[in-house]
């Protein structure tokens, strides 16, 4: 940290000219960064800006206007102030024109009243200045050296806090975006008193910049966050102004939780992107060489030679977009992939699309493995709750197989997510009717069927914006009940019976046929199929 005009002029190389403040006493907690002897007016040109500078004035012009000039040009350059040694051409002060600028400038001028050494000042003021950078520069090192070695080691938010606390001896807490408390090390303070009311306090100061320091508080405040993504603020109440090194220190540390996160998220991300290109090869068929699946598969220790593979997909209720959506899915994928490990099951686990997470498990025993769903979708249900069904495809001999077990897994998920039934998981076969007509949805035949059924009935809601549609899915549903048929649609029974009369006639159906409603009730879940393609 640079020194100030004021703890320069107490240097004893200065002391001994006795210096007087005339001008600018106000401005002494300037930082002086060097000391530049000059005595000429044309001096503007070789400041850059921090200078202390010492003349004795014999090349001051008389004229006020010029002084002025003088004045205003070393203010432009960002001097930190004027010393000027009386005797040589001013005996007891200054111009008012020199004065009067100064002040204009805010501008501290010194008048030095006895004759000085100037190079034992300028030696004096380096020194300070050079051992101040050398202490910053000790402090910045040893700062460096600690949390690096703390992110190398994996350190969480306590430990780095605490460190914190000790090479600063003050209480420190790290917070999130809505101030509440996250973690904290109070260095023996009382929590009751440091906490108290924390959020409405935290609140009141506002983080413009990156680092601030609220006087009112105490309390220096640094942002938390990385690529521009800002999750938390990190505080250290010091009381009083703080210093450079504990501005340093906080922001070091600040970066170092924020790399910390970063990293963890990196690495799930990476393990999880890894996992989900080996899958998607395997779809897709990407490997011209089966071998090369299984060589990537092994080097990220999941073995698929010699085992027993089945594709599952965990397939999401809610569908979305934007951040939200990317979120769910990743922690479904995360949730999954900490379930195979609890169980220590070998398992590719990474995203399908924006909807379905996909799963190859890699079984040594085939006999266990009814047992070995039931155990993971409990610990997937654990994981992600119910925002997503699970789907098993059929058993997989081969890595040439897993596509097909993958596809049979998606279609089978895709008409699980409509189900009243919350089963563990679900197969093809506990699909029935639904699943038949799900895996045949893209077949024109079936389509062309649909339409024969129930064209005329679509085409008329369409027209009159009715909901003649609805009301046979609720007929039909009910098993022709017309009493319970009317109570889900929420009728009357003179009205549903009069909805039912003119479904009959737009369809020229007759609705008490059985045969007719297993055919009209096939084409509404072949409907169904048909216009789900998510």
């Amino acid at each position: 940290m640079l020194p100030t005009l004021a703890e320069v002029l107490q240097l004893p190389a200065l002391q001994k000219a006795r210096p007087r403040v005339v001008a600018g006493s106000e401005y002494l907690d300037v930082a002086v960064r060097w000391v530049h002897i000059a005595e000429v007016t044309d001096l503007a040109h070789l400041l850059r800006g921090g200078e202390l500078v010492l003349s004795t004035g014999i090349a001051m012009p008389d004229d006020p206007e010029a002084l002025r000039r003088y004045i205003d040009d070393i203010a432009d350059a960002g001097v930190s102030g004027i010393a000027v040694e009386l005797g040589r051409k001013y005996h007891a002060e200054l111009p008012k024109a020199f004065l009067d600028a100064a002040r204009d400038a805010r501008i501290p001028v010194i008048l030095l009243d006895r004759e000085a050494r100037f190079v034992e000042i300028t030696e004096a003021v380096h020194i300070r200045v050079v051992n101040e950078q050398l202490e910053e520069l000790r402090d910045s090192e040893k700062l460096h050296s600690v949390f690096t070695q703390l992110s190398v080691e994996g350190a969480d938010a306590g430990q780095i806090l605490h460190e914190v606390a000790q090479l600063s001896g003050c209480p420190v807490v790290l917070e999130n975006l809505t101030h509440q408390v996250l973690a904290c090390d109070l260095n023996g303070e009382d929590p009751g008193t440091l906490l108290t009311s924390w959020e409405s306090r935290s609140r009141s100061i506002r983080t413009g910049t990156r680092t601030v320091h609220a006087p009112a508080t105490g309390w220096l405040v640094t942002t938390v966050g990385a690529r521009g993504q800002d999750w938390g603020r990190l505080i250290l109440i010091t009381g009083a102004a703080p210093s450079a090194r504990q501005t340093m220190l906080i922001e070091r540390a600040a970066t170092t939780l924020a790399l910390g996160r970063l990293l963890e998220r990196h690495q799930e991300s990476l393990e999880r992107q890894t996992h989900r290109t080996i899958i998607a090869g395997i779809i897709d068929r990407a490997y011209s060489d089966p071998e090369e699946a299984l060589v990537r598969a092994r080097a990220v220790g999941v073995p698929l030679n010699g085992r027993e593979l089945v594709g599952l997909v965990l397939r999401l209720r809610e569908s979305g977009t934007g951040l939200a959506a990317q979120a769910r899915l990743s922690d479904t994928a995360e949730g999954a992939a900490r379930a195979c490990r609890e169980l220590r099951l070998p398992a590719l686990v990474g995203s399908l699309d924006d909807l379905r997470v996909g799963i190859l498990l890699a079984l040594p025993d085939r006999k266990r493995l009814d047992a070995t769903l039931h155990l993971l979708a409990d610990r997937v249900r654990g994981a992600v709750g119910d925002a997503a069904v699970l789907a098993v495809g059929s058993a997989a001999e081969g890595v040439r197989e897993v596509r097909r077990s993958f596809l049979e897994a998606r279609q089978v998920g895709d008409v699980a997510i409509k189900q009243s039934d919350r089963r563990p998981f679900y197969r093809l076969p506990d699909l029935h009717l639904r699943g038949l007509l799900h895996l045949f949805r893209d077949d024109e035949r079936l389509q062309t069927y649909v339409e024969r059924e129930l064209g005329p009935l679509l085409d008329h809601d369409a027209r009159h914006g009715g909901d003649l549609a609805d009301m046979l899915r609720h007929y039909l549903g009910a098993g022709r009940n017309k009493a319970l048929a009317a109570s889900r649609a929420h009728l009357s029974r003179p009205a549903f019976y009069e909805r039912l009369r003119r479904i009959s006639n737009v369809l020229d159906a007759d609705l008490e046929s059985v045969e007719t409603c297993l055919s009209l009730h096939v084409a509404l879940l072949s409907l169904d199929s048909v216009r789900d393609q998510q």
